[in-house]
This record gives structure tokens, sequence and C-alpha cells, in this order.
């Protein structure tokens, strides 16, 4: 049995935003529709600079399969070809709900583990 490297920073990033991608999405659509390329604009500004569009564009159409959102076309305000956009069903509205709470049930115990851990090995975190 090899063992296999520990994961470098952007892997890790990587691999914990593969979880909660669709909840990012989700809560960036109810916040109001969007189209393709908005979504890696706005989580780059959020932080998230890791996803590609490669990313996005099979997540969405799932998300769209599972009946979470719904698209519609609309003009482009500069005269090119239609946008798709995409906006919450109530389905999407409630399963955000639910991601929302599992990520702060989630994430609050990580984050009080990583915090008490560090302090008390006295690890510098600058």
């Amino acid at each position: 049995m090899t063992k296999e490297p520990p994961a470098t920073g952007d892997q890790r990033r990587s691999q914990l935003l593969r979880g909660v991608l669709d909840l990012c999405l989700l809560s960036l659509i109810a916040e109001r529709p969007r189209y393709g390329f908005e979504f890696a604009e706005a989580l780059a500004t959020g932080g998230l600079e890791l996803v590609s569009d490669g990313s996005i564009y099979p997540l969405l159409a799932r998300m769209e399969r599972a009946g979470l959102i719904s698209s519609y076309r609309a003009p482009s305000p500069s005269g090119g070809a239609p946008r798709k956009y995409y906006r919450l069903t109530d389905a999407g509205h409630a399963e955000l709900g639910r991601g929302r709470a599992d990520w702060l049930a989630f994430a609050g115990p990580v984050g009080r583990i990583l915090t008490a851990t560090t302090q008390s090995t006295g690890e510098n975190t600058a």
C-alpha cells in the first residue's frame, strides 16, 4: 500500500470547495438570477478564484435536472446572443436553507477544533 503525499493548499481548498460549491451557487442565485459568466466572477470576488467554468456548468445542469433551479433566456444588454439565466425553484430555496444549516453545523465545530488545537500547541498563526 502506497501513501499519498499530503494535499497542497490549493488541492485542499479545491477538495473542500467541491463539497460546498452547489451551496455557493444556490446562494448566488438566491441573491438574484444570474447567467454563467457571472458565477465565476462572483465566486472569485468572494475569494474562491479556484473555480472554473468547467466546474460550474455541469453543476448548474445537475441542479436544473434535480429541480433546484430553472433557466430562461433573456437578451444580452450588449446586444449579443441571448443569455441563459438561472433562478431558484421552491425546491432550490428549501435545499439552500438545509445546506446553510448543515454548513454552519459543520463549519462551527471544525473552526473551534482547529482554533483550539492551534492555541494549545502554541503554533504560530501569523
